[in-house]
């Protein structure tokens, strides 16, 4: 069953080598108390972890952060709810904080059809334009993408090929969707979302995704995975995740723990924690 509000929720198990690579920690409850949000992260694993600033106010704040906490590095840019924001002010700014050493991506960018907070013609200008940036500045692109997988893979194959292309986050398409992006040369990063009961599509799109693409993530403060469904998320909680993951894979979750660990740390070339 899933954490409902009237219960005490389990603690999440104990996974060494975990990074959680798309975290939201400036919002609560995570900002709340840093320490704590690390020191449950430990509990359970987490070495790492790749927290997101994805709005013009939120940039330079999440780089300070990263700069302030050794286990953790940033991906900076603008989300498709805000891409009417993304002006050449924004832009610029963008660029100059994406040369701080701990920004290793753009984003989260990308479309999302469903909600449509910005305009669709806003949304496709913002992603080509942080694509562009994240091509000449040799950083994969990390991706939201809802709704929308032709017209996200349409736009990145018209920015040209890429070192490393990046990361669709949270992925929640199907066996069809996954290929497709795997064509493209990306990663894909699976939250708790895909240990939901109803989700079995997306397991399988797990299962046919190679070894070394595979990442894993909570979206904190989002997207509790099961069996705390329904809580505020923590990174902490990715050790769920890897666990119900492993199992549907046939992997031991350390197995799966390191592997995700090695991808993650090769497609962003993120530094291991030291020794």
């Amino acid at each position: 069953m899933s954490y409902t509000a009237a219960a005490v929720p389990p603690a999440p198990p104990t996974i060494p080598g975990l990074i959680d690579a798309h975290c939201h920690l400036d919002y609560a409850p995570m900002a709340d108390d840093l320490e704590a949000t690390f020191a449950g992260g430990r509990a359970a694993g987490v070495v790492q972890y790749l927290h997101i600033g994805c709005t013009p106010e939120s940039m330079a704040r999440a780089v300070d952060l990263a700069a302030a906490h050794e286990p953790v590095f940033t991906s900076i840019g603008v989300h498709p709810h805000e891409a009417r924001l993304l002006d050449a002010t924004v832009l610029q700014k963008l660029g100059t904080l994406a040369e701080h050493p701990k920004v290793l991506a753009i984003g989260e960018t990308g479309l999302d059809f469903h909600y449509n907070r910005s305009s669709r013609e806003e949304q496709l200008q913002a992603l080509a334009a942080q694509v562009e940036l994240a091509r000449r500045r040799d950083l994969p692109i990390v991706l939201h993408v809802r709704e929308a997988h032709d017209d996200a893979i349409r736009v990145i194959r018209e920015a040209g090929p890429a070192t490393r292309p990046g990361m669709v986050h949270c992925f929640t398409g199907d066996p069809e969707d996954a290929r497709r992006w795997l064509d493209e040369g990306f990663y894909l990063s699976f939250s708790g979302i895909a240990t939901f009961k109803k989700t079995q599509p997306i397991r399988d799109a797990l299962r046919i995704c190679p070894r070394d693409r595979i990442l894993l993530e909570t979206d904190a403060p989002f997207l509790a995975p099961e069996p705390i469904r329904g809580a505020k998320n923590q990174p902490a909680n990715v050790a769920f995740t890897c666990v119900r993951l492993a199992q549907e894979l046939g992997l031991a979750p350390e197995a799966l723990a390191s592997q995700t660990a090695e991808n993650t740390r090769t497609l962003l070339r993120m530094p291991p924690p030291p020794a």
